[in-house]
C-alpha cells in the first residue's frame, strides 16, 4: 500500500481556512439572516475569524510591523479603494511566477512616481513588445532582486 503525501502551500491552507471559517459562520446563522455587527458576534464566531490572523502574526515576528501597517492603511481606504485592492490581490494570486516578477518590478518603480508619470509608464508599457518589456525589467530591477535566467 502506497501512502501519498499531499503538498499544500500556505496560500492554499489559508484559503481552505477561510472557506472553513465561512462555512462555520454560515452554519452558525441562517443564510437568509444577515450576520450581526462585530460586537454582537459570539465569542466562538470572533475566534473563528481571528485565529488565522493570530497564527500568521505568531509565526512571522519579522512581518508584524508590515502586517500592522497594512491594517492601518486598510482602515484609511475608502470602500472603492478596498474593492480595487481586493481585485488587484485576486489578479496577483492568479499570476504565474514570471508575471508576478514583472508586476512587482512595475509596482516598486511606480509607487513613488507622480500620477502623470505613472500614467505615462502604463501607456508606454502597453505599447512595448515582449522583448522591450524584458529589457525594461532588466534595467529597472529592484536592487535586492537577483537577475533571472
Amino acid at each position: 500500500m502506497k501512502i501519498r503525501y499531499l503538498r499544500v502551500s500556505l496560500p492554499a491552507l489559508l484559503c481552505l481556512g477561510l472557506l472553513w471559517t465561512g462555512q462555520a459562520l454560515a452554519q452558525a446563522a441562517p443564510v437568509s439572516a444577515p450576520l450581526p455587527e462585530w460586537e454582537k458576534l459570539t465569542p466562538q464566531q470572533r475566534e473563528t475569524l481571528i485565529a488565522p490572523l493570530r497564527d500568521r502574526w505568531n509565526s512571522d515576528p519579522q512581518g508584524r510591523s508590515r502586517m500592522l501597517e497594512h491594517g492601518r492603511r486598510w482602515q484609511q481606504m475608502t470602500p472603492e479603494q478596498r474593492a480595487q485592492a481586493r481585485r488587484g490581490m485576486h489578479r496577483f494570486e492568479h499570476m504565474n511566477p514570471e508575471q508576478r516578477d514583472r508586476a512587482r518590478a512595475l509596482f516598486l518603480r511606480m509607487r513613488d512616481m507622480p500620477p502623470e508619470q505613472r500614467e505615462k509608464l502604463r501607456d508606454d508599457w502597453k505599447k512595448m513588445t515582449p522583448e522591450q518589456r524584458r529589457t525594461w525589467l532588466e534595467q529597472h530591477r529592484p536592487k535586492d532582486d537577483p537577475p533571472r535566467p
